[in-house]
């Protein structure tokens, strides 16, 4: 999370309060509140809504644009939630889920089902890849395959033929699976194990440089379809089918 520290002790000197007015009314140290002015300190959350409540400001002016990027799963959800105005009871019974739950899925201390992540991402008006990291590690993008497909993690295992255990534990990022594991949970899933381990930036810098109506016709159902299928294809099948593409081209 990106904090400027610079603001706030603009906004500290405006109201006239000394590093030690502002510390006092923070209920934090003033060699702490030095680092945090200087960048050479990050504070957490609980420090931020400390020194915008001394500020008698809302803590998203006290931090600089795009900062969601480095926050957790959890504290990216609470802090968009809180932007647009949604208490943690509203935001909850919007959803059909209790507000303990909420609370539990904001502190981190539950990992939220990919339904309840979509219907959190729908509510705050944004895509469900910017509620993950960028960066989603290979446990990540396991659960969130098996649970886009509806499968247990047992059931998942007994299709590839591994231990429900495994599964759990590459999920919790715990063990490093073999490339012969992935070929066999990837096969059950119908994705390439390349999508386990692709670098997220380099697929998101390709992204970038297609057309807005491109990408909105790679997120259509059939096209998905082939999409997976093209995944699995053997070498000679894709060298066929960019070798067709190539030609279409060049005809048209």
């Amino acid at each position: 999370m990106r904090v400027c520290g610079q603001k706030i002790r603009e906004l500290r000197e405006q109201r006239g309060y000394s590093l030690q007015d502002l510390a006092g009314r923070a209920k934090i140290s003033v060699s702490y509140l030095s680092e945090i002015e200087r960048g050479a300190k990050r504070p957490s959350l609980k420090t931020l809504e400390k020194l915008a409540s001394a500020l008698n400001l809302p803590r998203d002016q006290l931090v600089e644009a795009g900062a969601e990027e480095g926050l957790s799963l959890g504290a990216k959800i609470r802090l968009l939630r809180e932007k647009r105005g949604y208490s943690l009871t509203d935001f909850a019974d919007s959803m059909a889920i209790s507000p303990s739950y909420l609370s539990e899925i904001e502190r981190g201390n539950v990992s939220p089902a990919l339904e309840t992540l979509k219907k959190i991402a729908r509510k705050l008006d944004v895509p469900l890849s910017s509620l993950l990291n960028k960066d989603a590690s290979l446990g990540q993008k396991l659960r969130l395959a098996r649970e886009e497909q509806g499968l247990t993690q047992s059931e998942l295992a007994r299709a590839a033929g591994v231990s429900a255990g495994l599964v759990g534990q590459i999920e919790q990022g715990k063990v490093q699976p073999s490339l012969k594991t992935l070929e066999k949970l990837g096969s059950v899933l119908g994705i390439s194990p390349c999508y386990f381990i692709a670098d997220d930036r380099e697929i998101e810098e390709v992204l970038q440089q297609m057309s807005p109506d491109l990408r909105k016709l790679l997120l259509e159902p059939n096209v998905q379809s082939v999409l997976r299928l093209v995944c699995n294809c053997n070498e000679q099948e894709l060298r066929f089918i960019l070798n067709f593409i190539q030609l279409y081209k060049r005809c048209h």
